[in-house]
């Protein structure tokens, strides 16, 4: 693990495996989830096949900056304002997490790469390869929305309640089993997790970094975000959506939409796959943006090749 300070004068805690001068894929978590959620045969699977493959900490999450300075945001004044003639004083959102990663990348001299985002990390995927379309070669999507109001609420409200239910003083025994209760509630149905397996990884999150009101103020973020319809049909990079069909956080719905509103997205929906990385499906899931990637790679060769005097 290494960490790096960017252009705004946050740190960012990041791993970099493969071969530097690979095409790299970025990895970008989702909500108050840090870098080793995303399964090491997920992630040394892309290395394995070729790729220079970076995970990092978003801001508020792992060993990133935490930005207590904010405080603990009102999810209440920011839904509201978002409606009514009121202003918000949320310190950040979706926009500027996207602008971390581009100036991760430029730290990393990194000019353009293949973007794998998940959940929160999708949404911020989206927007970079909307607003961004030179620093992107490709995209996957992973049980992400692009925002719609209506497939958003279902999720929001689940969040609400996780929230409401974390121990308001967690000591490290009640941190660890709120996370496993956590995964227990997102996680697929077709493919459940053995408690000790959950348990294991809940108290290497725990003990790595912890931080609640993190996860609020990225929660804020989302809220305090505009919806993303108007920049799906931006998005010029080639598209992959991954999404479960029994996802109780973000409804395959959202995943169909997001496919729908990305001109030629490739759209998978994975049975029985809830909101979470299902060690049973890695291999699979590793395969598939492997393969997207390598079409997009060589579809860029041919390009070159063509547009070459």
């Amino acid at each position: 693990m290494r960490t790096i300070k960017i252009k705004s004068g946050i740190t960012i805690s990041y791993q970099d495996q493969g071969d530097k001068s690979a095409p790299a894929i970025i990895l970008i978590m989702g909500l108050g989830a840090q870098l080793i959620v995303w399964p090491e045969e997920l992630y040394f699977g892309l290395v394995n096949s070729g790729f220079r493959v970076i995970r990092f900490d978003n801001r508020d999450t792992g060993l990133s900056s935490q930005l207590e300075q904010y405080g603990d945001p009102s999810l209440l004044k920011i839904w509201l304002s978002k409606r009514l003639p009121l202003t918000s004083s949320n310190m950040y959102t979706l926009d500027d997490m996207a602008t971390d990663v581009i100036e991760l990348m430029d730290a990393l001299n990194i000019k353009k790469a293949h973007l794998v985002g998940a959940s929160m990390g999708g949404m911020i995927a989206q927007i970079i390869a909307a607003k961004y379309k030179k620093k992107v070669l490709s995209l996957t999507s992973i049980m992400s929305s692009s925002g719609k109001l209506k497939l958003s609420l279902s999720g929001l409200k689940l969040f609400l309640q996780l929230v409401k239910h974390r121990p308001r003083s967690p000591n490290r025994n009640s941190a660890i089993q709120y996370n496993i209760k956590l995964n227990q509630r997102i996680g697929s149905p077709a493919y459940p997790q053995d408690e000790q397996v959950l348990r294991k990884q809940a108290i290497s999150g725990v003990d790595r970094a912890y931080n609640p009101r993190g996860f609020n103020r990225q929660l804020a973020a989302i809220a305090a975000s505009d919806c993303r319809q108007h920049l799906m049909p931006k998005i010029k990079a080639p598209t992959l959506v991954i999404h479960g069909n029994v996802d109780p956080v973000m409804p395959v719905a959202a995943g169909k939409l997001t496919a729908m509103q990305i001109r030629k997205a490739k759209l998978k929906i994975v049975t029985g796959m809830g909101h979470n990385f299902p060690p049973a499906l890695m291999a699979k899931m590793t395969k598939w943006i492997s393969k997207h990637v390598k079409k997009a790679e060589k579809k860029r060769a041919q390009k070159k090749l063509k547009n070459k005097p």
